[in-house]
């Protein structure tokens, strides 16, 4: 008789992957619907063909076997154009997350342990958050040329103060827990209170608010581009194709309906994603799991 590892291990230690998946239907397709989107992005130049060349006499093609999406007002490729249209919203979705987490984080860390930071930083941050951050950002955007550094940029800023709260509020109510005074009584040094134990316990809600994060910033780069403020015009990215393609609607819906049905799937996939996330990372509600 063959024994394994696995035979070794307790019941609850043993993994299977679709036990897993069971266990976390909405992160297992969250996940899986956002690596398939980060794969077209990636492979764009292997799997489409170029988005910018033009064929006046194939325009307003419906899909068929030769145009899988059809094409557009000036006979580009709708199918190329949304694959590469995929980079544009998840490199300003995954690039806004993860710099709004980092920023959000330290200054939230800061407001929450610090009481003299506290006071100031927050009032800047009532501030940004009292603008409208669509508005914001087409403030910022019109003040400089267009680009997509530029409108990383102008998503950031809006973003980073609804994470700075989060974390803030975290940190208050971990700051007040009896072992946190007792390592202060102890004599224990900040850097290594903050470190060790404050630090650890504000990864959880991040991750989760960070994932809301990258979906909102896909949404509103769409938005940006949809108004003119965005990237320039002739990148594909999505909002740009449903811009160009919102005045032939009623003769050519195919060139709003496919690239705002993958924009739907990309923040419906983080959404879930993170929807599964706080479920499993919130003690109190993974206790009824």
């Amino acid at each position: 008789m063959t024994v394994t590892v696995d035979d070794l291990l307790p019941a609850r230690q043993r993994f299977s992957l679709a036990t897993a998946i069971r266990r976390n239907p909405t992160i297992a397709f969250g996940a899986v619907l956002l690596v398939l989107l980060i794969a077209i992005g990636v492979f764009a130049p292997y799997i489409a063909g170029d988005p910018f060349k033009l064929s006046p006499v194939n325009r307003l093609r419906p899909p068929s076997e030769r145009w899988w999406f059809g094409t557009d007002q000036f006979g580009r490729d709708v199918f190329s154009r949304t694959m590469y249209g995929a980079r544009v919203s998840l490199i300003v979705g995954l690039s806004v997350a993860a710099i709004s987490s980092l920023l959000g984080l330290a200054l939230g860390i800061a407001c929450g342990y610090f009481r003299r930071v506290d006071s100031l930083v927050m009032r800047v941050m009532d501030g940004l958050m009292a603008i409208p951050s669509i508005l914001l950002a087409i403030a910022l955007i019109t003040l400089t040329r267009p680009g997509l550094g530029i409108v990383i940029v102008a998503i950031v800023i809006p973003e980073v103060p609804r994470i700075v709260r989060v974390v803030r509020a975290v940190v208050l109510s971990i700051r007040g827990q009896p072992y946190i005074e007792s390592a202060i009584a102890g004599g224990t040094r900040n850097t290594q209170l903050l470190l060790r134990h404050i630090l650890p316990n504000t990864l959880a809600p991040l991750i989760v608010q960070a994932t809301y994060v990258c979906a909102s910033a896909m949404l509103i780069e769409a938005g940006l581009s949809f108004l003119g403020a965005g990237v320039p015009p002739e990148i594909p990215s999505w909002g740009n194709i449903i811009a160009q393609g919102r005045t032939y609607f009623q003769i050519a819906p195919w060139t709003i309906l496919i690239p705002g049905a993958f924009l739907a799937a990309a923040v419906l996939a983080v959404n879930l994603l993170g929807d599964g996330l706080r479920d499993r990372l919130d003690p109190r509600l993974a206790r009824r799991l």
